[in-house]
């Protein structure tokens, strides 16, 4: 009915350029591929952006990723084509106000659904899990981030401090270089308490190291690091056990406040899965509002 843009890709298969979905509010947004390769900003999209944009039509390289591994094989995988799912057939929808990506690996099918609250500066990462393996499962799900927290990586990097909110656990960044956005507080947070955590991109990657294969993914736990100096990113891993035929849902989020009072406010406000589900169906109503008034209005 021309409310989704669908791509079925084969296993190694791409599309000629990247295709790719705009999805924002009037004050923050995102920008997402069909590889799953995205970027995301607030305010003004070149002057502070949360997570790197690669101005490169053909690589469609970026500095998000949901990453799975299997527990007992150590297999890994991603949850959109990108960085480590190209060996497995896709499913992508575009959509208004969002973007999923779903797959089967190893009997563990996935969806994993993008969007941005209608009002807030929080984007959400929804990712369904169902294992149709025949036996129980042990999964670990990997959310990374890199931060920009400017207009460039090489020259905000180096400015950038984290650390880990000592009431609710979420990775926070703030860069007081930024100029106007001197004040703002990023945040990068799931709601698992038994996660661990790193804010040290060197540690994800490892040295000279790629996100299609983070020297992280090879060990049991993240280190907990983070402050300043350091490559500043925000890497959350939890793990799940999956009995068969169960199904779970895991929440990303991943946003910024003018200050840390309003950043601490975000990330209550949006915890727990619930509160997605919310964000995503006022974003449902407001396009079934907008698309009514649009047909209307058409000659």
């Amino acid at each position: 009915d021309g409310r989704e843009y669908v791509i079925r890709l084969a296993a190694g298969c791409t599309t000629p350029a990247p295709w790719v979905n705009v999805i924002a509010n009037p004050d923050f947004g995102t920008v997402v591929s069909e590889s799953g390769s995205a970027y995301t900003w607030q305010g003004n999209a070149h002057e502070f952006r949360l997570t790197p944009w690669h101005n490169d039509p053909v690589s469609n390289s970026g500095g998000e990723a949901i990453y799975l591994r299997d527990e007992e094989s150590g297999q890994i995988w991603s949850a959109a084509p990108l960085p480590m799912g190209e060996r497995l057939s896709w499913e992508i929808r575009h959509g208004f106000g969002y973007s999923s990506f779903s797959t089967v690996a190893d009997g563990i099918a996935s969806e994993l659904r993008v969007f941005v609250a209608i009002d807030a500066a929080v984007k959400f990462s929804v990712l369904k899990l169902h294992n149709r393996s025949g036996r129980p499962r042990q999964i670990s799900v990997t959310g990374y981030v890199e931060w920009v927290l400017g207009d460039l990586r090489t020259k905000s990097a180096m400015h950038v401090c984290s650390e880990i909110a000592a009431d609710s656990g979420a990775l926070l960044a703030r860069n007081a270089y930024a100029s106007e956005f001197a004040r703002n507080v990023s945040f990068f947070d799931s709601d698992d308490s038994r996660r661990t955590t790193t804010c040290d991109r060197t540690e994800f990657i490892g040295r000279n190291g790629a996100l299609h294969n983070p020297a992280a993914l090879g060990r049991t736990h993240l280190s907990g690091k983070s402050g300043p100096a350091l490559d500043p990113c925000a890497a959350i891993q939890r793990d799940c056990e999956l009995a068969d035929g169960e199904s779970l849902e895991i929440v990303f989020r991943l946003g910024v406040g003018r200050n840390a009072e309003e950043a601490g406010e975000l990330i209550r406000q949006y915890r727990g899965t619930a509160a997605a589900h919310t964000a995503l169906a006022a974003v449902r109503d407001y396009w079934t509002q907008t698309l009514a008034c649009v047909q209307v209005d058409t000659p």
